[in-house]
């Protein structure tokens, strides 16, 4: 039996008093593209932190191709991370950023790879530029760079079109769609529904730190749109 690329075992998480996630379940297959939809606080970041391994449970456990992530750190670099913090250095330019995460990763041919994602996210002119003075978003385009470069299995992605113009945009979904094709699998966060509907497998919607609906998807941005908004007038 092939292990599922996440599963999450009645993982949650507290702040103090506040549950920001309640218990969850939640099995993502290998290949699958899953959209998470939510109002802002819901609980999305806090679920994609977890599954990431950069933000501990309280309660529950994450496994990431069939291996505790707890307990099997290296499995953290079958993860590709995109969230609100860049993880970027700011006093390293382009280049050196991504060099370093592909020492990180133990990558080779580091040289053709960063090459590549310079050119991919169309930043090769400011490969020798430091991250302090960079806009909005070329440190999106550097952060998406960062998140892929070592050809992860799961992507992890958290408003990943904030700050990109029409044409990364289009660039991004182009990319996207070419992982979705060689088997990655995705869980991603977005209010940008008209350019996740059309990758999504499956769409869950969470709030107040639970997962309230979680099915199969084939539809429009505008009917996930009517999905989410029928949601949220149940739960008022």
């Amino acid at each position: 039996m092939v292990a599922a690329a996440i599963d999450l075992q009645k993982i949650s998480k507290n702040f103090g008093s506040l549950v920001a996630l309640h218990p969850t379940e939640l099995t993502v297959s290998k290949g699958e593209y899953v959209l998470v939809i939510g109002a802002n606080g819901a609980g999305k970041t806090t679920l994609l932190r977890l599954v990431a391994g950069v933000s501990r449970p309280s309660g529950g456990r994450v496994f990431i191709c069939g291996k505790n992530l707890r307990t099997n750190a290296e499995n953290r670099a079958k993860i590709g991370l995109l969230t609100h913090h860049s993880m970027l250095y700011e006093d390293l330019t382009a280049e050196e950023n991504l060099r370093f995460y592909s020492q990180l990763y133990c990558i080779k041919e580091k040289d053709l790879k960063i090459e590549h994602s310079l050119e991919l996210m169309d930043l090769n002119r400011w490969r020798h530029r430091k991250v302090s003075g960079f806009s909005r978003g070329m440190r999106q385009r550097l952060s998406i760079a960062r998140a892929i470069i070592h050809n992860p299995s799961v992507l992890l992605l958290d408003e990943p079109y904030s700050g990109l113009d029409p044409t990364t945009r289009e660039t991004l979904q182009k990319l996207l769609l070419e992982l979705k094709t060689h088997g990655h699998t995705f869980l991603m966060a977005t209010h940008r529904l008209e350019d996740a509907a059309p990758l999504a497998d499956r769409v869950i919607v969470i709030e107040t730190g639970q997962i309230i609906v979680d099915e199969p998807w084939q539809g429009s941005a505008s009917e996930l749109a009517k999905l989410f908004e029928s949601r949220k007038e149940r739960t008022l």
